[in-house]
């Protein structure tokens, strides 16, 4: 079916939609998704039906980055950019930090859990600390 759209295109027919519109309706079909479902580019298009399967790859490539950080942007208790990757929060919650060795993982999550607080929230209120001894 998808090699029979492509002729389509090639022969000059096309949908004609902007890649505006077509970050709006993936945003639309990301808001939607279910929380078992992965949140991936594939699932998306496949998701917009004939309007996906019309547009060009580069349209949907454009509206699929514009998408992650509008999606982001609207619902951060939900949705994360982890580098390029877009992640539940809930995903990114638990992951280890980029910089940061798994030992001092474990220790930072422990002693967070100690003050009552994420390890982001510990590392702000140390951060802030550092600042004003600096001064």
């Amino acid at each position: 079916m998808k090699g029979y759209f492509a002729q389509v295109r090639r022969a000059g027919f096309d949908i004609g939609i902007s890649s505006g519109k077509l970050t709006k309706a993936m945003v639309e079909v990301l808001s939607q998704l279910p929380p078992e479902a992965m949140p991936s580019k594939d699932v998306v298009v496949q998701c917009l039906g004939l309007l996906g399967q019309m547009s060009k790859t580069r349209d949907i490539n454009a509206a699929w980055n514009s998408a992650k950080r509008q999606i982001v942007r609207d619902r951060p208790d939900r949705f994360c950019l982890d580098g390029k990757a877009l992640r539940w929060a809930s995903q990114a919650a638990d992951r280890p930090r980029e910089k940061l060795s798994a030992v001092g993982h474990r220790k930072l999550a422990a002693l967070a859990a100690k003050e009552k607080m994420t390890p982001d929230e510990l590392l702000g209120r140390l951060i802030s600390t550092w600042r004003k001894a600096r001064r």
